[in-house]
Parts: C-alpha cells; structure tokens; sequence
C-alpha cells in the first residue's frame, strides 16, 4: 500500500424526466385522496422521477443511458477526459440486463475503453462499497483515476395497470417510496480546487440470521408466472433497525477520524424517505452538522443517492477544511457502510 491520499474532485446525477407526485401517482394507481394523504405524512415523499410513462406504463430509459449521463457530467466537472480513466466502477440492484454489463454499457457510451470495469451488484450500500472499491485501487497505486457509477431504474418493477388496493403494505410502499437516478463521481490521487479528501470508508455485511428487509426478483421465462410480488419492503424492521445502525455507523467514521461530534459540519444521512431521514438526522444530534438531504424530493433512488448528495455537498456545503460524514444502510440482507470527508 502506497498511502496516498485520494479524492472526490466532482460528483454529478442524472434524473429521468420530470418530477412525479403524490396526487399523479395516485390519480394512475387508482389511489384515494386519503391515501395521498398517508404519503405525505408518514412516508415524507413529496415526488420522484420516473423512467416509466405512467399513462402507457412503458419504460423510457435505461440505467445505462442514466449513468453515462451522469458519468459524462462528473467527468467535465472534474475536468477530466475520458481518455484518463482508469478504472470504471457501477453499482446497481437493478442492472439493464444479466449480460452485458451495465457498466461496459455506460462505459461504451462515454468513449471508455482498455480499462478494468467493475459492476457491484447490492442496494443503496453498493453506492459506498463502489466508493471503496475505487480507493483501493487509487491508494494501492493501480489506478490514478476512477470513475465511480451507481443508480437503479426501479419503475420497470412496476405494475402500474394493477389494482393496488388489494396490494399488501409490503408491496404496496414501493411504489411511493423509490424513483429511478444515476449518479457519478470522479475519484483521482491527484487534489483540486473544490475537491474532497476521503478521510474514510467503509462497508461491513451485518446480515447473519437477519431476515431481508428488502426483495428484488428477478424472473426468468420459467417462473415469470409466479404469484411472488416483483418486490416489497418489510419497513416496520428498517424503521427498527437503520436508525440504530446510523448511529453505529457514525461513532465508528468518528473514532477512525479521530473527530468529536462537534466537528462534523455537514451530514450526508441514510434516504430512505423524507420521514426517516428527518428522525434519524434528529436522533443523530450533531451540534453543528447541515444535513444534506433530496430524498423527499427525487425518493429512494438507490445506488443513486448518495451522489445526489455528494452533488449537493460539493456545490456549496463542503467548503475548504469543513467536515462531513455520510451514512448508507442496505436492508436487503443489512449492510453498514458510511465515508468520511474533509473539504479541500
């Protein structure tokens, strides 16, 4: 290990189409006025981006198209060419296909080749486990720069002709609380006006004997068929078990960094929803820290969140010498991870 220092010189994202709330994704769904109601209050979700026309209920993008959007935006922030990447890194729980993958896509579309690629299959933590995975490299000395992807494109998991007042709350609270993003971030060992030092980051799989908070399927033509729901969310345990992990999470970033709670300016928290977020971010009780948060704006976007909010702390939170830790908890089978900054 070499021990050099590596950087976040630019994070950027990329949205599909305009923003959808509550009272359209209602109207379409068939859904009550009281039902809208429920949205705003207990989930905290005000609207989301679709990757889906809800009229026809046909997909309108790809994750692919997404991330290289966002990829190309990062690269011109950093003021990078694509000629310079070494490494290409994705993250995603809802890849275009089995193969090829998405990330030899996205790749293809930003004109990069002859690098190593990497495609990281998990849920929102694989944002921060494709963070780590570039420091690896940077800090062993095999890669000067790598460009970091991860998104998802959920909507296609949607049955938006389906009577969702029969739907279990497991299912049911799917619809509400995810959109569909890509986002992107260029890791390099070299500093820049602007950028970020990764003081630290880790991820830590937590999930032995746990039952899955979260399910994705993936059907093939010989159980396309099954009565199984394409997804659904246990949220009674992520309510039980995130906040509790956050703060895990952050005693362990602060012990590494050697920071006392009073030094962190600015918090990058867990984007569940706009309610979950909101109680964890007062459970946490930072004294000084600005929280940076979009999700009751653009919803869970997955692997894609964590960039918006790296978008969002560059621009203006993180300032030269100001501090920051972001958290992200994956409940599919319970994954910790969390990174901390230091603006340069």
């Amino acid at each position: 290990m070499t021990g050099r220092d590596v950087y976040i010189r630019s994070a950027a994202s990329a949205l599909p189409g305009p923003p959808v709330d509550n009272a359209a994704l209602a109207r379409r769904l068939g859904m009550d006025a009281l039902w809208e109601q429920w949205v705003d209050v207990f989930i905290g979700t005000a609207s989301r981006h679709l990757a889906l026309d809800l009229e026809s209920g046909e997909v309108t993008g790809t994750l692919a198209e997404l991330a290289a959007e966002a990829g190309r935006s990062a690269l011109a922030a950093a003021g990078t060419g694509p000629q310079e990447v070494d490494a290409v890194v994705l993250a995603t729980a809802t890849p275009d296909r089995l193969m090829p993958a998405t990330v030899n896509i996205a790749a293809d579309l930003l004109g990069i080749d002859g690098v190593r690629t990497f495609q990281l299959q998990s849920g929102c933590s694989g944002a921060v486990q494709a963070l780590d995975l570039a420091h690896q490299l940077l800090v062993s000395g095999s890669a000067e720069t790598v460009l970091v992807l991860g998104g998802d494109v959920i909507a296609r998991f949607f049955d938006v002709e389906r009577d969702l007042r029969t739907a279990a709350p497991a299912e049911l609270v799917n619809y509400v609380l995810f959109g569909d993003a890509a986002g992107a971030a260029v890791l390099s060992t070299r500093p820049a006006p602007g950028a970020a030092l990764l003081r630290q980051v880790f991820t830590r799989l937590v999930g032995l004997g746990r039952e899955p908070g979260a399910v994705l399927e993936w059907f093939g033509p010989a159980d396309r068929d099954t009565e199984r729901p394409a997804a659904t969310e246990d949220y009674k345990a992520i309510e039980k078990h995130v906040p509790e992990m956050t703060e895990e999470v952050l005693t362990e970033l602060l012990d590494a960094a050697g920071w006392a709670p009073e030094d962190v300016d600015v918090l990058l928290p867990p984007q569940l929803s706009g309610r979950m977020t909101g109680l964890i971010t007062e459970r946490l009780a930072l004294p000084r820290a600005e929280p940076v948060t979009c999700v009751d704006r653009v919803g869970n976007c997955g692997n894609a969140i964590v960039f918006l909010q790296l978008e969002r702390a560059l621009a203006g939170a993180l300032g030269p010498g100001r501090r920051a830790v972001g958290v992200s908890i994956e409940s599919s089978k319970w994954i910790k991870a969390g990174f901390a900054l230091e603006g340069r």
